[in-house]
């Protein structure tokens, strides 16, 4: 790999861990310590469902971000945008660490924080297009699913350091001490890592398919919607199975693991190894995309996907260490494989001109079904029919979803990215 081309693929991955850390540490505070600080009037069912939708602002207002900022991407330049959206997200998580809570300023409390993260939503929104983009235009064609691949292992990197803080913090202060100002660390300590990714991501370059072309007064989002009409509700279609099965293995494990009676340290530990299986699968997975194309790895992950759900919950209940563990590991290798050719796949559904703007709006709606009314919808599945099984076929219905949009999708796995520059129309 090229200096320039490894300089590229660290800002982008370091920026975007860093993007991740902020969404994952809001929700591991939302399933764990919000509930109690933002909502206590309410009773525990409620304020954990009441704090779970303040965690599902940021997906609604994601494809605002990926609507705002792949214009200014498309228009002006990759770079720059991601500049910014590092800088908007890393200052709402710090905000969210200095957060009054409901005894002390009563209501207010809870509207500040659907206010910040609000904001951190627009900043991710804008994030993961313009990383997925910057990688991918840089590279060696015949390797855009393992340069992709190496973006996405930004979410998992997330998802372990915001645990792996949250988890050590439990277990350096005691529980009192924890709820009073503990949990505040993980957000304040989001400024200190913010400033380190913004000193890395300055170091890069501009795209270089992006400086090839001629400027041009367009409007990107309304040529995504009406020349790329059909590949962008396949992208959004091929992603919303993958966001919910990661919200089950990662998120609702939290809730559903602490009904169980559950440790809360066992259960982050669990996270943890979840994570650090889908960072170390999602290569494998991305050089597998290169070899045999992106459709036949996301529709296997969706398939394994789908049976392991059926085995998630049972495992959880089962009373056993080992097998709590166990259940995110297998869950995150499956939702590997689902990942890891998103950064390639979506992308390369959308010309260069408009390419920010539709693998961004692509990307982040799907998170509105996936994301924001996952918690919502499997929380109320839990606790309306008692059982676990409702859960796990809406899931199963959604990776169905998936699987039917990737086949109806064009395979681009060893097509060059200037050869979909073509007029493209839905």
């Amino acid at each position: 790999m090229a200096r320039s081309l490894r300089r590229v693929v660290g800002a982008s991955l370091a920026g975007t861990t860093l993007e991740w850390y902020d969404h994952f540490i809001y929700g591991s505070a939302a399933a764990l310590v919000f509930p109690r600080l933002f909502f206590p009037d309410a009773d525990p069912f409620a304020a954990t469902l009441l704090s779970l939708v303040t965690y599902s602002v940021a997906f609604v207002t994601r494809p605002l971000g990926a609507a705002l900022f792949g214009h200014l991407g498309d228009r002006h330049g990759r770079k720059s945008v991601l500049v910014v959206t590092l800088v908007l997200m890393g200052a709402a998580t710090a905000l969210i660490g200095l957060l009054p809570t409901y005894t002390q300023v009563g209501v207010l409390a809870p509207l500040l924080l659907a206010l910040l993260r609000f904001i951190q939503g627009i900043g991710l929104g804008g994030e993961w297009g313009g990383a997925a983009l910057l990688v991918g235009e840089h590279g060696d064609g015949r390797r855009r699913g393992v340069l992709g691949a190496l973006v996405q292992i930004a979410s998992p990197l997330g998802l372990l350091l915001a645990n792996g803080v949250f988890s050590l913090t439990t277990w350096l202060i005691a529980e009192d001490a924890f709820f009073a100002w503990g949990w505040r660390v993980p957000f304040l300590a989001s400024a200190l890592l913010v400033a380190l990714g913004l000193w890395i991501r300055l170091q890069v370059s501009e795209s270089p398919l992006f400086a090839e072309m001629e400027p041009e007064p367009r409007t990107p989002l309304r040529e995504v919607v009406t020349d790329h009409r059909r590949n962008l509700l396949l992208a959004i279609g091929s992603r919303v199975g993958s966001d919910t099965a990661f919200y089950v293995c990662n998120i609702l494990i939290l809730v559903y693991g602490t009904s169980l009676g559950i440790e809360r340290q066992l259960l982050l530990n669990a996270v943890l190894c979840g994570a650090v299986t889908q960072a170390a699968a999602i290569p494998w997975f991305g050089h597998l995309a290169d070899r045999y194309g992106r459709r036949p790895v996301l529709m296997g992950g969706a398939i394994a996907a789908a049976v392991w759900v059926f085995a998630f919950f049972p495992m959880l209940g089962g009373g056993s260490t080992a097998l709590v563990l166990l259940a995110p590991m297998l869950g995150n290798f499956c939702i590997a494989a689902m990942w890891a050719p998103l950064a390639a796949y979506v992308p390369e559904l959308f010309p260069t001109r408009v390419r920010y703007t539709g693998a961004g709006l692509g990307f982040q709606s799907a998170g509105i079904f996936g994301g924001a009314l996952a918690p919502i919808i499997c929380t109320y599945l839990l606790s309306a029919f008692g059982t676990w099984i409702p859960v796990a076929v809406y899931l199963t219905a959604l990776l169905a979803l998936l699987v039917a949009c990737v086949r109806a999708a064009r395979e681009t796995a060893h097509v060059e990215l200037r050869a979909i520059d073509e007029p493209a129309h839905a």
